[in-house]
């Protein structure tokens, strides 16, 4: 029998989560980069979708954090010498919804579109994605299709590496502890040519699902000329992301529009032949190497019928911009554990202390504002949903010293931005159509609804929220009812 000690005792899921000591938020890449250099304990935070599940587990322990978001000139995605750059900064609704990405890089635009759910692709960033470096990332193979290279900083200097090189295994990069990736660049795919690409994603539901297996294809042709290069990559089939060499010589010297069914059959084949997938939770090897094949016939045909880009939407929902990095909060901040948070919350001027916790645990512990749920602590669930700023992000993978200087709205604030008195037209909607059962999910649907537009697709916009009462039809007419559309 246990003893009463050991009775006593929290399994790990129970245990409290690591909270850093120290929140660091630099305003320029050279303070930045001292930052990370002096201290052997620090680590980076730019969009947090992972390092807040670590940090929740235990498996991250850093004494510092960080902060990137408010390092200025890291956010944006230009076109210079034929390659378009992605700041650190740049987040995966950005590239989604950028024109420069969507025809210069059509594939990354499809692969981050599949990350996770609108708010979190409003934090999540393209560069975060390649440093994790899990092969099921889909940025990574539609980068390399792109023939993508990394830009690294440090104190002693710079340099670039291809992406290829950039990863050594699951989860290991080349990046040095002192580094910081400042960038990605890739060729872009040239206007008035025959460069195409697609990217393809296998997963087990529609959204907010890790890759089974993913693929990128991209060919460049000068206009009505045969291939002059191909690549075609794949992830969750090995450790890092792999190409197939055989499959893009079949591609060389073809023409896109008049690929052959014998020349997609020999392809896909192909890149069938080079898998060596594990067995795990999302599905067995044999079924990942079956579908690589379906899957790189189904990406060929679509780039021959001229549809690749059918899979992408024209407008896809950012619930309420599409990055909250520099610019929001503008304010610098340097906290140790106990210092307070100065914010402006539903229009109110707060002062609350922060232990080094999430942006949820702050509202809720320290400024007393209890309607923002935790379900699932690691952004799938879209329970916590609050607006930073004008835009909508899943607070419990956001650091509470982001906060600093910001205007932060919460389910408590949403009636009053149009009278004290009355319901925001959206919660009148769910009250009159019923769309309430359990009401634990409900703040983080309104939340989320209250940052959409009128004409966004009310299912993309709310693939990040979970009902767990399976109430979503009712949710859906409320929603169109309150957007002005057919209830």
């Amino acid at each position: 029998m246990s003893n009463a000690s050991e009775s006593h005792q929290l399994h790990h899921v129970q245990q409290p989560g690591h909270q850093p000591e120290r929140y660091e938020s630099p305003s320029s890449l050279d303070e930045a980069l001292a930052l990370l250099d002096a201290d052997a304990d620090a680590q980076l935070i730019a969009g947090g979708t992972d390092l807040h599940v670590e940090l929740d587990r235990g498996v991250s322990t850093p004494k510092t954090l960080i902060d990137l978001t408010r390092v200025a000139g890291l956010d944006s995605i230009t076109e210079s010498d034929g390659q378009i750059h992605l700041g650190a900064l740049v987040t995966h609704n950005q590239a989604a919804t950028s024109a420069l990405v969507i025809e210069g890089g059509l594939p990354l635009a499809q692969a981050s579109l599949e990350v996770g759910s609108p708010a979190l692709r409003n934090r999540a960033t393209i560069v975060g994605n390649v440093v994790t470096a899990s092969p099921a990332n889909d940025t990574i193979s539609a980068l390399r299709a792109l023939g993508a290279s990394v830009s690294l900083a440090s104190v002693d200097g710079t340099r670039t590496v291809t992406l290829a090189a950039f990863h050594t295994g699951v989860r290991s990069t080349l990046r040095q502890r002192n580094e910081i990736v400042t960038g990605i660049s890739f060729p872009r795919l040239r206007a008035g040519s025959d460069d195409c690409g697609v990217y393809v994603k296998l997963g087990l539901r529609r959204a907010q699902a890790i890759s089974v297996v993913h693929l990128a294809i991209v060919c460049r042709a000068d206009s009505g000329a045969p291939v002059t290069e191909a690549r075609v990559a794949i992830g969750s089939v090995a450790p890092t992301i792999i190409t197939v060499p055989e499959a893009e010589a079949a591609l060389v010297s073809s023409v896109i529009a008049e690929l052959s069914d014998e020349t997609i059959h020999a392809v896909a084949d192909a890149a069938q032949s080079v898998v060596d997938p594990i067995d795990d939770l999302r599905a067995p090897a044999t079924y990942r190497t079956d579908e690589v094949e379906v899957m790189a016939r189904r990406a060929l045909a679509a780039l021959r019928a001229g549809r690749h880009a059918e899979m992408h939407p024209l407008a896809p929902p950012v619930l309420g911009g599409p990055s909250v990095q520099v610019g929001v909060g503008a304010a610098v901040a340097s906290l140790a554990a106990g210092d307070a948070i100065d914010a402006t919350v539903n229009g109110t001027a707060v002062t609350a202390a922060q232990h080094g916790e999430t942006l949820l645990d702050w509202l809720r512990d320290s400024v007393g504002l209890t309607g923002t749920k935790e379900g699932c602590a690691e952004g799938e669930c879209g329970a916590c949903t609050v607006h930073l700023g004008d835009t909508a992000v899943l607070s419990c993978l956001v650091p509470a010293g982001r906060a600093a200087g910001c205007s932060i709205s919460t389910i408590e604030g949403l009636a009053a931005r149009e009278t004290p008195v009355e319901l925001h037209p959206l919660q009148q909607a769910f009250v009159d159509n019923a769309a309430v059962q359990c009401g634990y999910c409900i703040p983080g649907f309104l939340m989320a609804g209250a940052a959409m537009d009128p004409d966004d697709d009310v299912r993309l916009g709310l693939s990040g929220n979970l009902c767990r009462c399976t109430g979503y039809y009712a949710i859906e007419t409320a929603m169109r009812e309150a957007a002005g559309g057919q209830a």
